[in-house]
């Protein structure tokens, strides 16, 4: 049996991440972890990964040059992205320096030292405002926010690189990441948290008070945002198995993850109190500006080229799993 090539994972200690490594353990990978710490975990990188952490930043071209000369790196996987869509409008020389800047130093580093397959997470919020729903991939790309516009810009860079240098890819333009590991390892905990589900379930537990709903009037079956609630170790599933299509010798791709329909915001808090038992006080507000009525995506291609086939498309379970995780990360003491 060949062995399989060590994979870097880069920001492997955050929410998506971190259930990446898990799947790549898995299935058997080698893996080494980049991250920064400024949203990971190192925690539950040394208790439940249990794999080598290097701490360090995408900017760092000598660690990343020490890194790649002292490993037998055979792939990437990038997830090192700063990911607040607001602090993305406030704070744009952030995101472009993390978000742009850094996979740039990381991609030269890589070709320095002759690894030219990478797994990069990208996002939906590359298309926009959606003119087509499911979208599919080749819907126009016209992000609203810098966050969308850096991770658009990466997806321009990584086809300029295939071109001039042969790094191939695979970008991955996610929807709404949800739940945990269902074994109850790992899950989410940003700090701040953005998430709806996350704070619905912070709300169930006496962690926070309300929950804001942003707009009632959308049109909508019942008049708030219907997105497209993706489990966290579905997309995980995904990353192996475009890592294994590019190990293949398969050609530069773009893949959406989705499940092709979608959840509205009160279908999820009536799920949440469904599961947790709880009342969950949730509190209507006036829209958010460049919140679109619906955001679904089309997983075809993902099943069709990469076989991908998600397993925790049921709301109630992606809630399940996520609260199995918050009672045990958050339960007030």
């Amino acid at each position: 049996m060949v062995d399989k090539p060590t994979i870097l994972v880069t920001g492997g200690a955050g929410y998506i991440g971190s259930h990446a490594v898990l799947m790549l353990k898995q299935a058997g990978y080698p893996v080494v972890i980049l991250d920064n710490l400024v949203y990971g975990h190192r925690d539950l990188v040394e208790t439940v990964l249990q794999v080598e952490l290097v701490e360090g930043d995408t900017n760092d071209r000598p660690l990343l040059d020490r890194l790649f000369a002292t490993h037998d790196i055979g792939a990437v996987m990038h997830f090192a992205a700063y990911a607040y869509v607001g602090e993305s409008v406030s704070d744009p020389a952030k995101y472009y320096r993390n978000n742009v800047i850094g996979t740039i130093t990381l991609l030269e580093a890589m070709l320095a030292a002759n690894i030219k397959h990478f797994v990069f997470s990208s996002t939906c919020a590359t298309y926009g405002i959606p003119k087509t729903v499911p979208i599919p991939e080749d819907h126009p790309q016209s992000p609203i926010n810098p966050y969308g516009a850096t991770k658009l810009m990466v997806e321009q860079i990584l086809a300029d690189f295939d071109t001039a240098y042969g790094l191939k890819s695979v970008c991955f333009r996610y929807f709404n990441a949800a739940g945990a590991d269902p074994v109850g390892q790992l899950g989410e905990d940003h700090l701040p948290e953005t998430h709806l589900i996350p704070l619905v379930l912070q709300t169930a537990l006496g962690v926070r008070e309300s929950v804001s709903v942003f707009g009632t009037d959308y049109p909508t079956p019942d008049g708030t945002c219907i997105r497209d609630y993706i489990h966290v170790m579905d997309l995980a599933s995904a990353h192996v198995l475009g890592l294994e299509y590019l190990l293949q010798g398969g050609e530069s791709n773009k893949f959406n993850l989705g499940n092709g329909s979608g959840f509205s915001v009160k279908q999820v808090i009536e799920t949440a109190r469904k599961i947790t038992g709880r009342e969950i006080l949730a509190i209507e507000h006036d829209r958010r500006p460049g919140d679109p009525p619906a955001l679904i995506g089309s997983g075809e291609k993902a099943r069709t080229v990469l076989g991908w086939q998600p397993e925790y498309g049921d709301l109630e379970q992606i809630i399940s799993h996520a609260w199995s995780w918050h009672q045990k990360r958050h339960q007030p003491a």
